[in-house]
Order: structure tokens, then C-alpha cells, then sequence
């Protein structure tokens, strides 16, 4: 079977919003191959089916951010969105492939939900090495200034970046 859509791709979708991983209503409209507004009618139809742990609509706040550090749309007053995006938690984009019936979704969603697995994989692995990381230390405890930077800079690694930044412009 071909991959429809890189999980790489849908990786650089996935977004840390109010601390849930979410993916951006124009994003997961891409790769359902329908408009925004589309995908938005289907789901405001099954409303009953999105409570607010599945799906919320960012802040003027939020959506500001996201513009000014992403480029996700232009300001209302020019030409861009009328209202601010929806973000939908990963149970969101599940009950998505309910509402959307295409082979086309049914696919995506598969691919998507492969996406966020991996990444709830790794989560789950930085936080075991943290925590072996954190024994090892302790066994062999702050006598040597070597072993003591060795840690830090291990620990300056597994940080997540400052910043999310999606990239902007074309892949080749």
C-alpha cells in the first residue's frame, strides 16, 4: 500500500496548544483534500460528536501568535480568515473520520493517528532516559567535575526547543 500522505509531513502539523498536541483545521483540510470551510460545516452539522476535549477554537491570543510566528493566515482585515481556527486534540481528528466518509479520510486518519503514536512513543522514551539519566547520576554521584558536565550537557540535549516553528515555503 502507498503512503498517502508522509508521516513526516503530518508530524510538522502537530502542534502543543493549552498542553494538548493538535492539529489546525486548515492543516488537517489539506491533507482531507477539502476546503476549511468544508471540513468546518461537516463538523459544526455533528456538533453533538466535538465536545471541548475533542476540538476548541483558538483565542484571539493564540491565533495571533500562530500568525505572527507561522504565517497561518492573513489579519480579517486583509483577506484572511473571518474567525479564528479550530484546534482538534487527537480525539478530534478521530471522530473527524466519522464525519468526513471518504476513502480519502479513512486513510489520512490512519496516517495520522500512526503520526501521533509515534510521537506519544517518544514522549513516553525522553522520559525514561530522563529518569535513568536521573539514577545514573545519583549512583555515581557529583564527585567529578567531568561526570557533572557530561550530565548537563546530556540534559541540554533532551530539551525541547525553545520554540516551535512550522517552516515556511516549499519542500523540495
Amino acid at each position: 500500500m502507498s503512503v498517502l500522505v508522509p508521516r513526516e509531513r503530518i508530524e510538522q502539523t502537530i502542534l502543543v496548544i493549552r498542553g494538548h498536541r493538535v492539529m489546525l483545521d486548515t492543516d488537517l483540510a489539506k491533507l482531507y483534500g477539502v476546503t476549511t470551510f468544508n471540513l468546518n460545516k461537516a463538523v459544526k452539522r455533528n456538533g453533538d460528536r466535538f465536545p471541548e476535549d475533542f476540538m476548541f477554537r483558538l483565542s484571539a491570543q493564540e491565533t495571533a501568535a500562530l500568525t505572527f510566528q507561522s504565517g497561518i493566515s492573513k489579519p480579517k482585515g486583509r483577506g484572511g480568515r473571518r474567525s479564528a481556527p479550530y484546534a482538534f486534540t487527537e480525539q478530534g481528528v478521530a471522530m473527524l473520520s466519522s464525519v468526513l466518509r471518504s476513502k480519502r479520510a479513512i486513510q489520512v486518519n490512519i496516517a495520522i493517528m500512526r503520526a501521533f503514536v509515534t510521537l506519544w512513543e517518544f514522549a513516553v522514551g525522553h522520559k525514561a532516559l530522563a529518569t535513568k539519566l536521573e539514577q545514573l547520576e545519583r549512583k555515581v554521584g557529583g564527585h567529578d567535575g567531568q561526570i557533572r558536565s557530561l550530565f548537563d550537557a546530556i540534559r541540554q540535549l533532551m530539551e525541547p526547543p525553545t520554540s516551535k516553528s512550522r517552516r515556511i515555503g516549499f519542500k523540495a
